[in-house]
């Protein structure tokens, strides 16, 4: 199946098609917010879709909120470190509000709280070498992302994509041992706004376990912090202890759950929402 495609409604961003099932409102036109939520909806059922999520800022989700939407998690000072995001799903479906992964995904949090207070600092492998990915890397980064990620919402198994994020909005960082690129993950920026998604996190499976998504996610957030994004955030796999874990313990916050959000390996999955504001990295 076609991954889903970036276009435009109205003057608004949205991500869109059958792979996840779903209308993506990825950056809202402030002139768009009256009568957009009325569109999506529209063109959700043109298309069939069973389920619309929408990121906009906490003073334009009235309209939303009227039109059926309701909030699954809020981000503060997500736009420029002052205004909240407001993350609103719409679901067109039964199945699709309900969650198949309830118990594990409370089994997850309560070991996040457990494990908050267990933050170390972390040592590099013998030989390992940390940098940022540069577009000679994208063919080994497209390998490493095919291998640990069967389907993936994005085409980051195609080299040509990594380059073409790469030189507009996304920095990517990576992890070589002596045996080559072990570990991936990137910071997806909007730039206007001043926020920075942690996203893309990729181990090959005899890797893991050496905290290398911790020592990415150290880098990626001085880098960010260098470049004056304000929030940093990540949308992680709520069934997965080791990713979730891994925020917790480097201080995000948990911002809420959406439920049956994206298609990752095969299957519909509840994401949960974190954030931290990187000038607490002074602190």
């Amino acid at each position: 199946m076609q991954p889903d495609v970036i276009g435009k409604l109205g003057n608004s961003t949205i991500q869109h098609g059958k792979y996840n099932d779903r209308i993506y409102l990825m950056k809202l036109a402030p002139e768009d917010a009256p009568s957009l939520p009325e569109r999506l909806k529209r063109k959700a059922g043109e298309c069939g879709y069973t389920k619309i999520f929408a990121k906009v800022p906490a003073g334009c989700a009235r309209p939303f909120l009227d039109q059926g939407f309701a909030p699954e998690a809020e981000v503060p000072h997500f736009y420029k470190g002052r205004e909240s995001a407001v993350m609103l799903s719409c679901f067109l479906s039964p199945w699709r509000r309900r969650s198949t992964t309830t118990g594990r995904n409370e089994r997850v949090m309560r070991a996040c709280h457990r494990r908050r207070a267990d933050a170390t600092e972390l040592d590099r492998p013998p030989g390992a070498t940390l940098r940022r990915c540069r577009p000679g890397d994208a063919a080994t980064m497209a390998e490493v992302y095919a291998t640990v990620f069967p389907t993936y919402p994005f085409p980051i198994n195609d080299p040509a994509y990594l380059r073409e994020t790469m030189a507009s909005h996304v920095v990517y960082f990576g992890v070589w041992l002596e045996s080559g690129l072990v570990a991936l993950s990137s910071a997806e920026m909007d730039a206007d706004a001043r926020n920075a998604e942690m996203t893309d996190f990729a181990t090959l499976p005899d890797y893991r376990g050496r905290g290398l998504a911790t020592l990415l996610l150290e880098a990626m957030e001085a880098a960010m912090h260098d470049r004056e994004m304000a929030t940093a955030y990540t949308i992680a796999r709520a069934p997965s202890f080791g990713m979730n874990i891994t925020f917790a313990r480097m201080g995000y916050r948990f911002a809420g759950r959406l439920i049956n959000n994206t298609n990752i390996a095969g299957r519909f999955e509840d994401m949960n929402v974190w954030y931290k504001h990187l000038a607490e990295r002074e602190r």
